[in-house]
């Protein structure tokens, strides 16, 4: 059994009036990609940003290899090693390609090969490099937010849908892209919609619903069970597609 990288413990987050995260029990397996899905409003993008210090959990615990990590502010948390990937994208579109990576490297410019592996995955960083962010396509948007996430050596990154409204051949570009991260000793924690993706990439899975997760286990396993996404999810997986 693969250690855990991170694990939050009867975590709840509070948004103004609203009691958005009600006591999420989650672990995520050092070096492996889990997949937290959920129906819309489930609150998983919530734990996403709770994780970060984004939203402050109002109570449970969260621990990042040894470290409790409940309290910390998002930089001393990112300093840690841990990224981000945002739905939103989170890009400086008035900024060039290349001043977006560089902006990201906090400890210096980019390592050749670094950026040599992220041009392998994602040729329109090369191509654009010297173009405003804003210029490109959403699929290029979404590719360099991702470059921005990996530019260094993180611990763990954190990803929210990074496939949604892309063409299929830029997500099959993405898992591919995805499926050499795994073999880092970067572990992934992805909020994803789409069922390709997902059984692809996935090595544990946690579904979460009102605020809860309501079951965890292998991703394999999920996506053989069709009875078992129906329960979870209202539909099979195959219709996230």
């Amino acid at each position: 059994m693969a250690e855990n990288l991170l694990s939050l413990s009867g975590v709840h987050t509070h948004i103004g009036h609203y009691h958005i995260l009600q006591g999420v029990d989650l672990v995520v397996p050092r070096g492996e990609l889990t997949m937290l899905l959920g129906r819309n409003g489930a609150g998983k993008t919530t734990a996403l940003r709770t994780i970060l210090g984004l939203w402050s959990a109002s109570a449970g615990a969260i621990r990042f290899e040894d470290s409790d990590i409940t309290q910390r502010d998002t930089p001393a948390i990112a300093n840690l090693g841990i990224a981000y990937v945002p739905e939103s994208m989170g890009i400086f579109a008035g900024l060039t390609v290349q001043e977006n990576l560089v902006l990201a490297a906090r400890r210096g410019p980019p390592e050749e090969a670094r950026l040599d592996w992220i041009f392998r995955y994602f040729p329109p960083m090369k191509k654009f490099w010297d173009l405003p962010a804003g210029n490109l396509s959403g699929g290029q948007k979404q590719m360099l937010s991702i470059s921005r996430a990996i530019v260094e050596p993180r611990k763990l990154v954190l990803i929210d849908e990074p496939t949604k409204g892309l063409a299929p051949a830029i997500i099959n570009n993405l898992i591919e892209a995805f499926a050499e991260l795994k073999k880092t000793d970067t572990t992934i924690l992805m909020v994803e919609q789409n069922f390709h993706a997902a059984k692809s990439l996935g090595d544990s899975v946690a579904v979460m619903d009102a605020g809860r997760i309501v079951h965890a286990g292998r991703m394999a396993d999920l996506a053989t069970d069709d009875a078992l996404q129906t329960r979870l999810l209202g539909l099979s997986l195959e219709a996230h597609q």
